[in-house]
């Protein structure tokens, strides 16, 4: 009895010292690999402004994007659906950290092209890093004609943004500070300025696998005190289905590109100049080594 007892406890002995070790291998092994963050904003919007996400390379997206009026229009307007704004966007991954994007939008009959890259990334690991960060350049040209616009030249017309994208994710909630710079060719000088700086703030929180909540804004840092422009507010409501994210939106930004959003919003947010809306986007898989998940 006692040999076996002790052919026992020498079993146990040396199978522990094995797991303890396997334990450490797989510690060890875990602790030499980057483990990237994923999906820090599910789209690559946060409700009218950028958020920090590329597509991944060979993908392209389709985003339509829809404003309804204010609802302090009244009734006669039905609370703002009457009036219809819309953009359409195409946005394709280059690489896996570039993307260039095209849109045109109702507003103004403005067209926009944009370049992002992310130059980092949020990791844990071997090489763990805190944050994400994507840059933006932008130039948007206005094709409106009316006396609001008679005599402006082609320069007059184009307008440029660049803008900084940082965010963390923390589990099922994520942050997002976004400072951006924008220049207009020709303004009112006497009610505002060619160059505006503002700092974009967003959110996002995760309520179920399908369901997120999302929110921006965007005060101006250096706007003139009589300016008659509001600082860009929304909420948004994401859904995912499939291959589609819909996203319901409440915001007082007629534009959905970041001339009209940052510089020329006209509604305040707080006096009832809320307008309903949606962003729906379609990604199509183009190249067969995209990776359609986990970007």
């Amino acid at each position: 009895m006692r040999h076996f007892l002790f052919v026992l406890g020498l079993f146990l002995f040396v199978s522990a010292h094995a797991q303890d070790d396997l334990l450490s291998d797989l510690e060890k092994s875990q602790a030499n690999e980057t483990d990237y963050v994923i999906q820090t904003f599910k789209g690559t919007r946060v409700v009218n402004g950028h958020s920090i996400e590329t597509k991944p390379a060979g993908n392209l997206e389709f985003i339509i994007s829809h404003r309804f009026g204010p609802v302090n229009s009244g009734s006669y307007e039905l609370w703002g659906l009457d009036a219809s704004t819309i953009r359409l966007g195409l946005e394709y991954g280059i690489t896996d950290e570039l993307g260039v994007g095209v849109g045109r939008s109702s507003w103004d009959k403005s067209y926009d092209m944009y370049l992002k890259y992310k130059i980092l990334r949020q990791a844990t690991g071997a090489n763990s890093f805190p944050f994400t960060m994507t840059l933006l350049g932008s130039t948007q040209y206005m094709t409106l004609k009316d006396v609001s616009t008679e005599g402006y030249s082609s320069s007059d017309r184009l307008s440029y943004a660049f803008q900084a994208l940082i965010a963390r994710k923390f589990s099922s909630f994520s942050f997002q500070v976004a400072p951006i710079w924008v220049h207009r060719n020709r303004v009112d000088e006497s009610i505002t300025s060619n160059d505006i700086i503002a700092l974009g703030l967003g959110l996002r929180a995760k309520i179920t696998r399908s369901v997120a909540i999302h929110a921006e804004y965007y005060p101006r840092l250096n706007e003139k005190d009589d300016s008659p422009f509001y600082n860009a507010i929304g909420f948004g409501i994401d859904i995912e289905t499939g291959g589609h994210v819909f996203q319901l939106v409440f915001t007082n930004s007629v534009g959905m590109m970041e001339r009209i959003m940052v510089t020329e919003t006209i509604d305040d947010f707080w006096d009832g100049g809320i307008r309903f809306g949606f962003n729906i986007t379609r990604t199509f898989q183009l190249s067969k080594k995209s990776r359609t998940a986990g970007w």
